[in-house]
C-alpha cells in the first residue's frame, strides 16, 4: 500500500473514533469505533509498516489496565 493511503486510512479512523465519541447513541457509537478499528488494523497488518506496528504497540503498553480503572472508579 502506498504511504498516502496509509495516511489517509490512520486519518480516517481516528476521525471515525473521535466522532464516536461524541455520539448519543450507543449503537452508531459502536460502529463507528468498529470502523475505526478496522480502518487501522488494515494499515497495521496489511502494510507491514514496521514503525506503525510499533507505535500502535507502544500506545497500547502506555495505556492504563482494566484493573487500575476499576479500582479507581470504586474507591
Amino acid at each position: 500500500m502506498p504511504w498516502w493511503l496509509d495516511l489517509l486510512l490512520l486519518g480516517a479512523g481516528v476521525a471515525l473514533w473521535v466522532a464516536g465519541s461524541d455520539q448519543a447513541d450507543d449503537v452508531w457509537r459502536v460502529f463507528q469505533r468498529f470502523l475505526a478499528f478496522v480502518a487501522v488494523m488494515v494499515v497495521l497488518l496489511g502494510g507491514r509498516q514496521i514503525l506503525l506496528e510499533v507505535a500502535a504497540l507502544s500506545l497500547a503498553l502506555w495505556l492504563p489496565s482494566a484493573r487500575r480503572c476499576e479500582s479507581r472508579d470504586s474507591g
